[in-house]
């Protein structure tokens, strides 16, 4: 009977959890809140204005016969219809996906390249990173130009090398049908390289050192190593730049406006230049959106592929 009386006043001091909350913590979690939205809401709201409303107006015009200067006409699937018909179109999606397929497995060995070469301690290391860093901050134009004249068939420094090694006549290059597309691929793989260098950087640095040094200790080769520690480790930065590229180069156009122009002839037209030229050239806003539709999928299906294929690697 003690212990019963003894025990009902602890229960009775305990009393029930509050569910009211300290009024300073609620305010101190709004303004928070506050501050966090603060911070997000300027980025959402150009997103929206300059993303996510362009990209459901370019859905809906896709279906239209627009020229912005009257109102739409409703189409349905023709403007698609015409795509399957369209030479142009064609051309420009072979194109498209010739200058991808040398363009991101070019870029990945050079910049992979760059990194295992300059991932060391030496003196004059952070110039040498600069260096190779530089052509990707340099105006697209001047690249475009610097190029164009070195791959001069006359009087370019390319076609004098490959004549000192004993090739009397250089291809054409820009001027040639067969040669312009590997002339912007060499090009955007010398821009571009530097800037992915520095992302296989960061991957090579979150490798742990202890695992070489087990390597090594087992026996293994630089080139056992490379594949058995490097390339493993540097998966999740491989996959990011895989993507990235991929996406980039279906973008391509500022560096093809410049150096080619789409051409000689359709030789380096590709689909962004083609949009272009059906939207803002020809006003033809309606089929342009089409070809953007066409692009946007192209790009959305071939990424998600990607995701697919690496998560099933990681699981496996």
């Amino acid at each position: 009977m003690a212990d019963l009386i003894t025990a009902a006043p602890a229960t009775a001091s305990a009393g029930p959890p509050t569910s009211r909350r300290d009024p300073r913590a609620r305010r101190r979690q709004r303004r928070n809140t506050l501050i966090g939205w603060s911070f997000i809401l300027p980025n959402f709201l150009g997103f929206v204005a300059l993303t996510l409303i362009p990209v459901i107006a370019t859905f809906a015009l896709s279906f239209t016969n627009w020229d912005s200067y009257n109102p739409p006409k409703w189409l349905g699937l023709k403007n698609f219809r015409r795509l399957l018909n369209d030479d142009s179109t064609k051309v420009a999606l072979k194109n498209t996906l010739y200058y991808a397929c040398g363009h991101v497995p070019l870029t990945i060995l050079a910049s992979l390249g760059l990194a295992l070469l300059l991932n060391r301690k030496m003196p004059g290391i952070a110039f040498f990173r600069a260096a190779a860093f530089f052509p990707y901050i340099t105006s697209m134009v001047a690249v475009a130009l610097v190029w164009n004249m070195l791959f001069n068939p006359q009087s370019g420094p390319v076609n004098q090398f490959l004549q000192l090694l004993g090739v009397a006549h250089g291809p054409g290059w820009t001027s040639s049908t067969a040669w312009a597309m590997p002339a912007v691929i060499l090009t955007s793989v010398w821009r571009d390289m530097g800037y992915y260098m520095i992302l296989f950087l960061a991957g090579l640095q979150t490798i742990p050192r202890e695992q070489y040094e087990a390597a090594s200790m087992d026996g293994a080769k630089k080139w056992q190593q490379f594949r058995a520690v490097t390339l493993p480790g540097l998966r999740p930065t491989t996959f990011l730049v895989l993507v990235l590229l991929t996406v980039q180069s279906f973008k391509i156009f500022d560096l093809i406006v410049v150096m080619t122009n789409g051409g000689p002839g359709r030789a380096t037209l590709v689909l962004s230049q083609q949009i272009y030229r059906q939207g803002i050239v020809e006003g033809d806003f309606g089929y342009a959106s089409a070809i953007s539709v066409l692009l946007f999928f192209l790009v959305l299906i071939l990424t998600l592929t990607q995701f697919w294929f690496n998560n099933r690697r990681e699981r496996s």
